[in-house]
């Protein structure tokens, strides 16, 4: 009955009518639809933005990396990785102590910051109070010391860990203690998240069936955000190889001419011998601190390959 009604009123309706029903009933639909076509355009922007910081990004990765290739491609070769730096011998310099040296820094690093950041997060993710005060006070340190400058764990290095009470001396364990207080922060964050997206209902069920706390996160939780701790783990040796900053003040800038140890004697790391190579006005040397990028990418990427596929197989595991 409704729709003959209307039906008729409407056929019954002057044109003139008609045409003013129609347009009001076009503006309002317009101011109605209007606030999600400006989101729409909102979005639409946005995205175009991320995406051209992102082509900025990886094009300005792609130009280094081919200008690292092509000037240091006349010292590419198998000495760059056996011999022993040197300024007086250019032609004949590699990078065997500062491969060395940084082997042993990441191997520090990687040590100390699997235990205590993983031990940390599985703490404060499962077992702390979030209201006890405590707690409180030492997760937003944690998550201010993320963003602290690595000089300033440099300066902190050099005052506690080199000097002061440890007073370890410009050896290749000051220098990964450093580079563990700097990326612990990372370690402990991505793997609480990791941690934090394990469903609830997995904690539940070990409960129910009638595990302990630990056994429910020793054996249900931490292999399930394994991967993500990994994840985590890898961002944080990545940014430790680049970092020459707080090393050039625990005594990797020594020029290392001699196998290094973890406890006695200088060290070197690939940044800072590339740093050194880089300041000198020597064409020969430019062309080593060149060839030196690649061969830290090559670690790099070789560390990095063994995490990534250690992660792939808990994953298909899990």
């Amino acid at each position: 009955m409704s729709d003959d009604s209307g039906y008729s009123s409407r056929v019954a309706m002057p044109m003139r009518t008609r045409t003013a029903v129609g347009g009001a009933r076009e503006v309002t639909e317009a101011l109605l639809s209007s606030g999600d076509r400006k989101k729409k355009v909102r979005g639409i922007i946005f995205v175009s933005i991320l995406l051209l910081g992102l082509t900025t990004a990886l094009l300005a990765i792609a130009a280094m990396i081919t200008w690292a290739f092509i000037a240091g491609w006349p010292r590419l070769d198998l000495s760059l990785f056996t011999n022993v730096p040197s300024v007086v011998l250019p032609e004949n310099a590699g990078y065997r102590t500062a491969i060395l040296g940084t082997l042993y820094v990441i191997g520090g690093v990687i040590l100390l910051i699997v235990p205590l950041g993983v031990g940390a997060a599985i703490y404060l993710e499962e077992f702390a109070n979030p209201r006890n005060p405590f707690n409180r006070f030492v997760d937003l340190n944690i998550q201010n010391l993320a963003g602290v400058p690595s000089i300033v764990f440099g300066i902190l290095g050099l005052a506690f860990i080199v000097r002061g009470p440890l007073s370890l001396g410009f050896v290749a364990a000051a220098g990964s203690l450093t580079l563990a207080l700097l990326v612990l922060p990372t370690v402990i964050l991505a793997s609480r998240e990791a941690l934090r997206a394990v469903p609830s209902s997995i904690r539940d069920g070990s409960l129910a069936l009638g595990a302990t706390v630990w056994q429910a996160v020793s054996k249900q939780v931490l292999p399930a955000a394994f991967p993500g701790v990994l994840t985590g783990v890898i961002l944080a040796v990545a940014r430790a190889i680049g970092e020459a900053a707080p090393l050039l003040l625990v005594g990797a800038v020594t020029f290392v001419t001699f196998d290094p140890s973890f406890f006695e004697g200088g060290y070197s790391t690939l940044p800072t011998m590339i740093y050194s190579y880089a300041k000198r006005p020597q064409d020969e040397l430019q062309t080593l601190a060149a060839a030196g990028v690649v061969v830290m990418l090559v670690l790099l990427i070789l560390i990095n390959s063994v995490a990534i596929y250690l992660r792939n197989r808990f994953e298909r595991t899990w």
